[in-house]
């Protein structure tokens, strides 16, 4: 009996040894690829969301995604209007590479498609994709949502006041009708009022839809709201309810589509492996007056002051950030596209861009660098402005520019007036409203930032 015993004892223990040393050499599973999410607002003022300076209203859910994220506020595109800035954020190039300037119409041709865009490399990959927003890279076949890379896609080609009600040119855009697009059709031919006032929410059941049909598998989920671009709408259930006016509802009603998304992951289970990104296109429209956001920065919307560049940004990831952290690390949007794929080990566009891999930066690594020499910002088809890699110093080349002289109200536009600046050096670490010109004291800065700008002239704008 006792030898039985012993013999039992052995064989437990060399199926222990076997089990343990099976475990112990057993590949670590892989890692599944992070889901992203970039929720790109248009036109909204760096100060509107209550983590960045926010007072009249709360916004509970932006507040939230800054508490599980890190709230980044030197954070900037490379030109401060429409297509151009969403062009730069999907293509990972400057506006003077991809010769996407100022704000595209109707019909016009947009992103050229030698340029691949974040939805055609990632799906490439293997990723689901999708945009429901306002696309504004492009309004021909080749150039809208479902020939760029998009499975899914819904909203407007173009910006919102590009209809027959525009306050000031009604002729001039009437001339086209404002339609609604779903999945490569028009659904709606001609948006009215009623139509305006769903395209948050719209956009927004879309966005939860498609997580929740899409939770099993990596996806790219690009949701660029028309909001808070003049006209102005928002649905009833936030009409009224801010109290500060209408703009203070839409900004309500953006913070609920970050919340209902933000919430479509968690009940998911997928909030931990999913980057979410929160910013804008640019600053404020400040000629609408009670119809524009808030920046505490120089100028605004149309400009390459930090009123229009300077956006503010979120960005989470659970797995890899620890949350309600604030950064003041400098990079661009076009530095999204290698940091992504980076993350989720895709392979970059074969074709060249300028963007870089700042992870080590977002992640706050210590004795990161920024990767870039210098950042570029340009209006329109003009190169104006340069600042370092580091953020620390912006060097404005001689232009003009327009500032404001009035503003209107109530969805009228007011008037700007065209002014002018000289060469000049900002110290944006104690200087960051731009406002004291330090060239003649920082000559050996004004001088490297000036060899980066005409390398930048010469690769980018010699034509």
């Amino acid at each position: 009996m006792k030898q039985k015993l012993l013999l039992f004892a052995l064989f437990i223990s060399t199926l222990f040894s076997i089990v343990s040393c099976n475990s112990s050499t057993k590949e670590p599973e892989e890692k599944k690829q992070p889901n992203i999410v970039i929720v790109f607002l248009d036109d909204s003022g760096y100060s509107d969301f209550s983590p960045f300076g926010q007072k009249k209203i709360k916004t509970p859910n932006v507040e939230k995604l800054a508490e599980e994220g890190i709230t980044f506020t030197n954070f900037y595109v490379p030109q401060a209007i429409c297509s151009a800035s969403r062009s730069a954020l999907i293509s990972g190039c400057y506006p003077g590479r991809t010769k996407v300037f100022g704000a595209h119409g109707p019909t016009e041709r947009g992103l050229e498609t030698n340029f691949p865009t974040i939805a055609e490399v990632f799906k490439k990959a293997g990723y689901s994709t999708a945009v429901f927003g306002k696309w504004h890279c492009g309004d021909q076949a080749e150039t809208r949502p479902a020939a760029r890379g998009f499975d899914e896609s819904c909203g407007l080609m173009y910006s919102n006041d590009m209809w027959k009600h525009h306050p000031e040119n009604p002729e001039y855009w009437g001339r086209y009708p404002l339609q609604f697009w779903e999945n490569n059709k028009v659904t709606i031919e001609d948006v009215d009022f009623d139509d305006q006032k769903m395209l948050t929410k719209w956009y927004t059941e879309h966005a939860v839809d498609f997580i929740n049909r899409h939770k099993d598998e990596p996806f790219l989920l690009y949701v660029p709201h028309n909001m808070a671009h003049v006209p102005l709408f928002c649905s009833p259930e936030f009409e009224g309810k801010s109290g500060v006016g209408l703009y203070g509802d839409v900004l309500l009603e953006l913070d609920w589509s970050v919340g209902q998304i933000n919430t479509a992951l968690k009940e998911n289970g997928i909030d931990k492996n999913t980057i979410v990104i929160f910013t804008s296109d640019n600053g404020p429209w400040i000629s609408y007056g009670n119809h524009a956001g808030t920046t505490p920065f120089r100028e605004a919307k149309g400009t390459s002051f930090d009123g229009g560049t300077r956006s503010a940004c979120i960005v989470k990831y659970p797995d890899e950030l620890a949350g309600n952290q604030k950064s003041t690390n400098t990079f661009l949007t076009i530095d999204f596209l290698p940091t992504l794929c980076k993350l989720a080990n895709v392979s970059l566009p074969e074709t060249e861009i300028d963007g870089r891999d700042v992870w080590d930066l977002i992640a706050g690594k210590e004795n990161a660098t920024n990767p870039h020499d210098y950042y570029a910002f340009s209006n329109g088809s003009e190169f104006q402005a340069i600042m370092s890699g580091d953020g620390k110093w912006k060097m404005h080349l001689p232009h003009d520019y327009r500032t404001l002289d009035y503003a209107a109200n109530d969805g009228m536009a007011g008037k700007y007036k065209q002014t002018k600046i000289e060469l000049s050096l900002f110290d944006m670490e104690n200087d960051p409203y731009e406002t004291t010109n330090v060239i003649e004291a920082h000559p050996d800065i004004a001088e490297k930032l000036m060899s980066f700008a005409e390398q930048h002239k010469a690769k980018f704008y010699s034509e």
